[in-house]
């Protein structure tokens, strides 16, 4: 299963959080029946991670603000650079009505993606974006928090590199620190503009 087929398998997921409501289906044990079970599954929470100055920083650094956060590394070959411009482009097209929206780039390598990459990497997209990074303990419990799947893919021909597949999306929080939308990472500048407007209005 490849990044994209898993971004939208977690973006029609998630877009049903954002309805309100899951829906699922669920075999009794033992008998020939199905439970309906029904639920918001949680997406966001705690996290304690460094941005790209060095500052630590939480999950509460952030309360009152939106937060538009997308998980990737930055050695990606395609799906975080063009997530990275289309987030960058979108918010330019917002201008002003953007201006509580925070876009967070948090790296899925921390191995490689230190504070120091991480500033020199978001330079080429908006002034704005804060990178986060950590110890793999604490990028991995950011990723569980907001149900990112990864994991490292070593290249069969130089084992000493690797790629890492993961899902994509933008989850737009709330101030409250709860999701308000996940956006799938397909949408195109103008789709990202709308949803992210229609969410914060």
């Amino acid at each position: 299963m490849n990044r994209t087929t898993i971004g939208m398998i977690f973006a029609g997921l998630l877009t049903g959080a954002a309805l309100g409501f899951i829906a699922l289906k669920v075999p009794t044990p033992g008998t020939n029946t199905e439970t309906q079970v029904t639920g918001v599954p949680a997406v966001g929470g705690p996290f304690s991670l460094v941005d790209q100055h060095g500052k630590r920083v939480t999950e509460k650094d952030f309360l009152g603000r939106y937060m538009l956060v997308f998980f990737g590394y930055t050695n990606c070959p395609d799906i975080c650079p063009a997530g990275l411009q289309v987030m960058s482009a979108a918010l330019d097209k917002l201008g002003s009505r953007a201006n509580d929206v925070v876009p967070v780039f948090i790296t899925l390598d921390p191995a490689e993606d230190t504070p120091e990459r991480l500033a020199t990497y978001l330079k080429s997209f908006h002034p704005r974006l804060v990178g986060l990074t950590g110890s793999e303990s604490e990028v991995a419990a950011a990723a569980k928090a907001y149900r990112v799947f990864y994991q490292k893919v070593p290249d069969a021909k130089d084992p000493s590199h690797y790629s890492i597949d993961h899902s994509a999306i933008f989850y737009l929080m709330g101030k409250d620190g709860k999701l308000a939308a996940p956006i799938p990472h397909t949408n195109d500048v103008d789709q990202l503009a709308l949803a992210i407007e229609k969410a914060i209005h």
